[in-house]
């Protein structure tokens, strides 16, 4: 091989090298979370388990890696995920994966891309009344010691201020909320249109799970622009979570 040509290989060789790093360094740099406003997490997926209703996710953030879930979602290895709202499950089994999980987190508000304080609107409490819809094929068991929830509204003048136990399905869940966790519970049971409960705690739970609260009845509860609540579960307890 002459001279001239080792110079040729060389060059290309170099050149090859050079392309390949600054592909990986783009690659990188693209999937790298951007500086984040307080509250709000930014992870590298860095594997992804699919199931009926989730998608388990191990991410890493600021070299720690630990697990999300995340509704039912396409997303891959090396997608960056943002979030700001999320309830950390430990000792989290999965019947559909067989497995258990040390410590899981529920992301409520996953996204692709970075939103700002600026383009959100500020959270509001979500009123019960015309938003929720009845969660069919539900059937639970009244807890020992517990009523239903056809029972509290059928009687709810005899639960004014007193602590009742009620067990049921999360179907909604949204996070500190002044200072509190909001969320709503159905057990298939029904009095005159009524299915749903409103429980505040300060209790971390997912939506998907039933859970037994403990807590304290109050009625015609007016917290202001709108939302207002004939019946709410105030300063719940969770328990037998499942």
């Amino acid at each position: 091989m002459n001279r001239k040509k080792l110079i040729v290989i060389i060059i290309l060789s170099l050149l090859g090298i050079f392309f390949i790093v600054t592909t990986c360094f783009r690659i990188n740099e693209k999937s790298k979370p951007k500086d984040l406003p307080p509250g709000t997490h930014g992870v590298i997926v860095i594997e992804a388990v699919q199931t009926t209703n989730y998608t388990y996710l191990q991410v890493e953030e600021n070299k720690n890696k630990f697990w999300i879930a995340v509704v039912k979602s396409t997303t891959r290895p090396g997608d960056s995920i943002y979030y700001s709202i999320a309830s950390e499950m430990k000792g989290f089994f999965s019947k559909e994966l067989g497995r258990t999980f040390p410590s899981v987190f529920f992301v409520q508000d996953p996204s692709s891309k970075l939103i700002t304080p600026a383009t959100v609107a500020p959270q509001k409490l979500t009123p019960q009344k015309g938003e929720i819809v009845r969660k069919p094929n539900v059937s639970i068991k009244t807890p020992k010691g517990g009523i239903t929830i056809a029972e509290l509204y059928k009687n709810r003048e005899n639960y004014k201020g007193k602590a009742v136990i009620i067990r049921g399905v999360v179907v909604r869940y949204n996070a500190q909320i002044m200072n509190k966790n909001w969320l709503h519970i159905q057990d298939g049971t029904d009095n005159a249109g009524k299915f749903d409960l409103t429980v505040t705690t300060i209790d971390s739970v997912a939506v998907g799970t039933t859970v037994t609260f403990t807590g304290i009845i109050a009625l015609n509860k007016d917290f202001g622009s709108g939302y207002f609540y004939d019946v709410i579960m105030e300063e719940a307890k969770a328990t037998d979570i499942k």
